[in-house]
């Protein structure tokens, strides 16, 4: 592992970014005092279906709120027509 001051680090950025790349892990100091590291990005895997049957929910939670926005969105459709055509 190598350390390097924040000066060098903004210096030579991409060089240690090629070097992170490659596998390395930077440290960058402050006075001596480790501050952060540079290491390269992990990807977390995404696994479509990973939580099924952790996850339990009623598939009628939101019937009554949908035909609550439904009615007020009709209720601003029709508000937006008849100014459009009063206009």
């Amino acid at each position: 592992m190598t350390t390097v001051n924040i000066h060098e680090a903004k210096t030579h950025l991409s060089k240690l970014l090629e070097r992170v790349q490659a596998g390395e892990t930077i440290t960058i100091a402050k006075a001596g005092k480790p501050i952060a590291q540079l290491s390269s990005y992990q990807r977390p895997d995404i696994v479509f279906g990973g939580l099924r049957g952790e996850i339990d929910y009623s598939r009628a939670f939101d019937t009554e709120a949908e035909a609550e926005f439904i009615a007020d969105f009709d209720a601003d459709l029709e508000v937006t027509m008849h100014s459009e055509i009063d206009g």
